[in-house]
């Protein structure tokens, strides 16, 4: 039997990856990765430290970006200085800084340049 991570992998989806790629460095503060798959491209998320968890922005024709469907949750340290970029880049938050119950911190939701919904999650 496997011992599952989850996730194990994400794809954000994007229409320019330029942008898209831009828009995320500069919120999250952190470089992503160029990597190109065949004929899709991708920006890489850093891992974390934490082996064969990660994700992606992806540029594909099947793939576009939505706000319904599926929400992928960034962990970051602090949420709101990253909701803060968030409109600084050109996004818009959908859902403010959001107390979980007891000790399981705080979520937030933001569109991206792209159109996509994504969701932050933090401790603090």
């Amino acid at each position: 039997m496997l011992n599952p991570t989850v996730p194990a992998w994400f794809e954000i989806p994007t229409l320019d990856l330029d942008r898209a790629q831009t828009f995320y460095e500069g919120i999250l503060g952190t470089p992503l990765r160029r990597e190109p798959m065949g004929e899709t491209e991708l920006a890489v998320f850093p891992s974390g430290g934490k082996p064969h968890v990660s994700g992606a922005l992806i540029r594909h024709s099947e793939c576009l970006p939505a706000v319904q469907g599926s929400i992928v949750y960034l962990s970051v340290d602090n949420l709101t200085p990253v909701l803060d970029r968030v409109v600084a880049h050109g996004g818009d938050t959908l859902v403010p800084r959001t107390g979980l119950p007891g000790d399981m911190g705080y979520f937030a939701q933001f569109r991206d340049s792209e159109g996509n919904r994504v969701g932050l999650w933090s401790a603090v």
